[in-house]
């Protein structure tokens, strides 16, 4: 079985924190219309998620890019495809001359004490292929 050590409870010593997506999303029409760009971008976005700091999630268009190896105008159409889908919140507005990015709310997840919202069942409407 290798050379990997466990702990008591059966996790690896090595490994760090989980990114945690519900079947509810990942199996949601929604989800599976996204483009892969803006998949990779939620997940991005997402994986920045401690626990509590929901609503102050941050990706810049710059960081995004060198990330993802897409252009700065396509993280930038990516974040307006997730957040018209209902998956991702604008919750503060950046400044492009004070160098902050945007601020932003997964909808999957609780924010500032409120449930999540999961907006993307609610605006989900069947589109043709």
């Amino acid at each position: 079985m290798g050379n990997r050590k466990h702990k008591q409870n059966g996790r690896s010593k090595s490994e760090g924190q989980y990114l945690i997506l519900p079947y509810s999303l990942l199996h949601h029409p929604a989800w599976r219309r996204l483009s892969g760009s803006a998949k990779s971008v939620f997940l991005e976005l997402r994986s920045r998620f401690n626990g509590s700091n929901n609503g102050q999630l941050r990706l810049s268009l710059g960081e995004g890019a060198k990330l993802l190896g897409m252009s700065k105008t396509t993280i930038d159409r990516k974040f307006d495809e997730l957040e018209e889908a209902g998956f991702i919140v604008k919750t503060k507005q950046g400044n492009w001359y004070g160098r902050k990015a945007h601020e932003w709310a997964s909808t999957d997840i609780p924010c500032n004490g409120y449930p999540a919202t999961r907006d993307w069942q609610n605006r989900w409407k069947e589109k043709p292929l």
